[in-house]
């Protein structure tokens, strides 16, 4: 028996904002990032819209990117302290991460971290709080999802957590906020999206309900993205709602191990953090070339709905060619050495590296079983940009 599950509502399009003023409820705790919410005045709109509905709101902000383990516990306790009926996440996929995180904390404080590593194995949420998600760029579709990634900074370690618990009970997909995002962003997030849906399509997990949304997140993401990261806002709302979908598709298909080579990497190296998307769509061609050897029929599938004409091995390549030029109009590099990893240091902890991606929780649904050793041989394929034939 397989499951599907999504938020119970979701609301989208302009003006989708206004929805806060209809819910029920006592208080609210507001999760936010870094202050581009409020600078752009939609903190300012939805405490309003709170207050008309009757209820009290408090501000947690300054989520860091990839939020750590820390910011989780200091977020918990202030909900502990407040003791919300709702929590809304608002932002990048950081705040939503985060808010996902504290909420288990809130709700079950004697609970460690180490306890909800395991996918699947959180406490039953909504004893104290239901939980609203408002995305605002347009790529983790966290809004819609059973996932969130915390980093555990002492370790260098991203922890995917997965349980349906954190399904958010309402989305508000709205483009406006969306609109704000600058263009490295929207091509990072874009890239995040379109290896979603990818993964998605190919998981072992794939299904005929995740596989619709996953196509057409493709097909919208290779017509838009170009678009929005060069500033057209009816196509920057179009890519707000195919990264959505490709959500939908992957928190029920689940990925494969683009997501976990991205979250064992992120945080790896002393020479910079690897923003998520951006390592997405670095490994993604990589990947489908060592994957075709087992899924090249479901890859040939996306290509082909791409348009892309030729047998089956020739279109996988078209597919891998067209995503590593759309990555040179994104000013995304190819290779790990070109982002500006120290080739000493990739060398000293790639084997490590290697270890701690075949434990990730990404890893179990790739369509194409993968050793330590061959994870260890693609990771220097993308260290390089050599080829991959194994």
């Amino acid at each position: 028996m397989m499951r599907y599950t999504l938020p119970r509502d979701m609301y989208y399009g302009n003006g989708a904002l206004e929805q806060l003023k209809n819910i029920k409820g006592k208080k609210a705790i507001l999760v936010l990032g870094g202050g581009s919410m409020k600078k752009f005045g939609f903190v300012e709109r939805v405490v309003k819209y709170l207050t008309e509905a009757g209820i009290e709101t408090k501000l947690f902000e300054n989520v860091e990117p990839d939020p750590s383990v820390e910011t989780v516990m200091k977020g918990a306790k202030a909900m502990q302290d407040f003791e919300p009926d709702w929590i809304i996440a608002m932002g990048g996929g950081s705040p939503i991460d985060a808010a996902k995180a504290m909420w288990v904390f809130y709700e079950y404080p004697d609970t460690s971290f180490e306890e909800i590593i395991q996918p699947f194995s959180f406490p039953e949420l909504r004893q104290k709080a239901k939980f609203i998600a408002i995305p605002s760029t347009s790529g983790t579709a966290t809004e819609v999802t059973a996932f969130s990634v915390i980093t555990d900074y002492a370790k260098g370690i991203k922890y995917p957590l997965a349980d349906f618990n954190i399904t958010p009970d309402i989305a508000i997909v709205d483009p406006a906020l969306a609109e704000t995002m600058p263009p490295t962003l929207t091509a990072h997030t874009g890239m995040d999206a379109l290896t979603h849906a990818v993964e998605a399509y190919v998981s072992t997990l794939n299904s005929p309900f995740t596989d619709p949304l996953a196509i057409k997140a493709i097909q919208m993401v290779f017509e838009y993205l170009m678009a929005s990261y060069q500033g057209d806002m009816s196509a920057r709302e179009q890519m707000h709602y195919a990264q959505c979908m490709a959500g939908q598709a992957f928190s029920n298909a689940l990925l494969g191990i683009v997501h976990s080579m991205a979250h064992k990497t992120g945080a790896a190296f002393s020479t910079g953090h690897i923003p998520h998307g951006c390592a997405n769509a670095i490994y993604l061609p990589y990947v489908i070339k060592f994957n075709a050897k087992t899924a090249q029929k479901r890859y040939a599938d996306i290509a082909r709905s791409l348009g892309i004409t030729g047998t089956d091995a020739e279109i996988v390549k078209g597919l891998c060619d067209k995503i590593d030029e759309y990555n040179v109009k994104l000013g995304i590099p190819k290779t790990l050495k070109e982002f500006g990893i120290n080739e000493k240091e990739f060398l000293e902890k790639v084997a490590v590296i290697a270890e701690l991606a075949i434990g990730d929780a990404c890893t179990g649904s790739n369509p194409r079983t993968i050793t330590v050793k061959e994870m260890e041989k693609l990771l220097t394929c993308t260290y390089y940009g050599t080829e991959v034939d194994f």
